[in-house]
């Protein structure tokens, strides 16, 4: 089995980022959504990446946003991949190829037929998470993962991933998981017994 990426999503503070680095971390996620609870200033967020070893991949996680604020971000120097969790258009997704930038559109699932949805977006990667009808992530809620099948590019699953569920996620066969709510203690603080157990778990299914 391939080596499944791990992004531990909602940082906002500096020592919950380096446990997960040193944990094992692949990608570390900062929400730039204000009107979520993990939501972090930019600059709050640039101070913590400062201290990120440079193999860690960080991701700056965006909502309906403009061009122009995607490209005040990137211009601002250390986010490797911009993620779209809101209503974005492919043709939106399409549009942002000059910037120097990997992009993750984000499709929420209620119905097996949105998993269609996946090859209309020009994106470097799709995160699959369940969709609620009053918050963008987050939840803590599973979608039927047995719904997933092939899909024409880079899978990240999310959507109520425990360290208890963590090894069934990576068994469906995706590029990454995505982990946030499973791993805290109240939204935006990570729980480090929680995440040490995520990491003990899925250690031998990742060698």
């Amino acid at each position: 089995m391939a080596i499944v990426k791990v992004k531990i999503c909602g940082l906002t503070n500096v020592d919950d980022a380096l446990a997960a680095v040193d944990m094992g971390a692949d990608l570390i996620g900062f929400n730039f959504y204000k009107p979520s609870p993990r939501y972090i200033h930019p600059d709050k967020a640039l101070k913590i990446m400062d201290k990120l070893p440079t193999f860690v991949d960080t991701v700056g996680v965006f909502v309906n946003p403009d061009a122009d604020e995607l490209k005040d971000m990137v211009n601002r120097g250390f986010l490797n991949w911009i993620q779209l969790h809101g209503d974005e258009t492919p043709e939106f997704c399409e549009s942002l190829h000059w910037l120097n930038v990997r992009v993750i559109k984000v499709i929420r699932i209620k119905t097996h037929d949105q998993l269609d949805q996946a090859d209309k977006f020009a994106a470097d990667a799709i995160l699959l998470d369940t969709f609620s009808s009053t918050v963008y992530g987050g939840t803590g809620k599973t979608f039927d993962w047995s719904w997933i099948g092939h899909i024409n590019n880079r899978i990240f699953l999310a959507g109520g991933i425990t360290p208890d569920s963590a090894v069934a996620a990576i068994e469906v066969g995706v590029y990454g998981i995505d982990i946030c709510s499973g791993i805290e203690s109240e939204p935006g603080k990570k729980d480090h017994k929680k995440m040490k157990k995520l990491f003990h778990n899925i250690r031998y299914i990742r060698d």
